[in-house]
């Protein structure tokens, strides 16, 4: 995608705004849009120039439902983005079952796209600043300026070697794994149990006609020392990914060797990619998995990678991002519109953040408990899986309603805890008028059962 609106001359930046976010990723780029809507001033600060690689290619049903909400989602059609439709799993023993997103039952998107994140996140910025927020692309934050209080007010960056400062009412912090909220404040923790790495390249000359599952889905294979993505980001296109321990990579030595090593323990994944050329570049991710237990302030609040970053391996982290970005920016112009709400509205906001990615956590830490086998995990504890519309929307982004019972079976395990103690949200934001619907239903049988 070229031609994207925006500038990085620090002539044109604004001495005040309203908010502003740093970085342009989805969850940037989605709090923009969704505050300019609301008519609010706002500026993105982005530290590189879009379109610029990242990984978490493979999006979820419930993104696809945020689009379409967002009026978005015809023109992401029109990306030619591949459809998926479905997720396959392979595990160990060589045997695999597939998830169908349209078990997910009636009212919910089936479908939803993979995308080239470069391409897919430089698309969100461009319609942010289509519908009136402003971008500035290299733009490197430093620091965020505070007063006497402590109270956040704006932040110092610098554009080509030129220093500046931007005041603001609210600063919200997108930049993901370089958050300057969670540097200045010191709210990173790690995630013991998931300390992995992973090390990927993209593929060219893809024919999904070598493809043993349906064309558009997602492969994860789980083998002794860790697993393997596939996505498809563009028709002929796919990204292939190992993830494991970090003492494996260690002992492998080279990241090309552990990738093909890797790579060779999934069949099914090997032939997909029959005819298939892989790029020169390998792209190593280590500091894998970590939380924050703070993620707002006086002036100040987190979304998306910014006080969270959870394992890849179902593909939640976009969706996360656009999630509570949106609810960030809601949550902005409640407090802009009313002052006086502020505490409540960071604490509701903050209860919200930490339930999508506690639940998302959980969710991760059972298939790896599980040696990959999450089906057969969930089956032994009396769950349903093949077909189940629970299981179906847990794998599509359910991670908020408590009318999800394997949701609320995860929530009531403490070895998987990571967070202090919080107050979970538990109404879907994406479905809210379904999920209330749902629960009434439950309440209903469950009074003519004891009726």
């Amino acid at each position: 995608m070229s031609g994207l609106p925006g500038n990085s001359r620090i002539s044109q930046v604004p001495e005040s705004v309203e908010v502003v976010v740093i970085g342009a990723g989805p969850s940037g780029s989605i709090a923009a849009l969704t505050l300019a809507e609301a008519g609010r001033s706002v500026l993105m600060l982005e530290r590189r120039t879009l379109p610029r690689f990242h990984v978490g290619e493979s999006q979820l049903t419930y993104t696809a439902e945020i689009l379409r909400q967002a009026g978005l989602y015809e023109e992401a059609r029109a990306q030619g983005y591949p459809i998926k439709t479905g997720a396959e799993f392979v595990f160990p023993s060589g045997d695999y079952r597939r998830t169908d997103f349209a078990d997910q039952g009636p009212g919910r998107f089936p479908t939803t796209f993979q995308v080239e994140r470069a391409h897919f996140d430089a698309f969100l910025a461009t319609s942010a600043v289509r519908r009136g927020a402003r971008l500035v692309q290299d733009a490197v934050v430093h620091d965020l300026i505070t007063g006497g209080d402590g109270r956040v007010s704006g932040v110092r960056y610098e554009i080509d070697g030129q220093q500046g400062s931007v005041r603001a009412g609210w600063v919200l912090d997108c930049g993901g794994r370089a958050s300057k909220a969670a540097q200045l404040f010191g709210t990173r923790k790690e995630i013991p149990w998931l300390q992995n790495v992973a090390v990927f390249r993209h593929y060219d000359g893809l024919d999904e006609r070598h493809n043993p599952g349906k064309r558009g889905d997602i492969q994860v294979a789980g083998h002794a020392d860790g697993w393997i993505w596939a996505i498809p980001i563009w028709p002929t296109t796919i990204s292939i990914g190992a993830v494991m321990a970090r003492k494996t990579l260690r002992a492998i030595g080279n990241p090309k060797s552990a990738l093909d090593l890797h790579l060779a323990r999934a069949p099914r994944v090997v032939q997909r990619l029959t005819g298939a050329t892989p790029r020169t570049e390998i792209h190593v991710e280590t500091d894998y998995c970590y939380f924050s237990n703070m993620v707002t302030g006086a002036g100040w609040m987190m979304a998306g990678d910014a006080g969270n970053f959870i394992d890849p391996i179902f593909s939640g982290g976009t969706f996360l991002a656009m999630a509570t970005g949106r609810e960030a920016a809601r949550t902005l112009d409640r407090i802009l519109s009313a002052p006086g709400s502020e505490r409540e509205r960071l604490l509701a906001y903050s209860n919200f953040y930490k339930t999508g990615y506690d639940s998302y956590t959980r969710l991760i830490s059972a298939y790896y408990d599980s040696g990959y086998r999450l089906g057969a995990y969930l089956r032994q504890r009396g769950f349903a899986v093949e077909g189940d519309q629970h299981f179906a929307r847990v794998l599509s982004g359910d991670f908020w309603s408590d009318t999800n019972a394997f949701t609320r079976y995860l929530r009531t395990q403490s070895q998987w805890d990571t967070f202090d103690p919080f107050e979970p949200v538990t109404e879907c934001p994406i479905y809210p008028e379904l999920d209330r619907a749902e629960r009434a239903g439950m309440v209903r049988e469950a009074a003519t059962v004891q009726g």
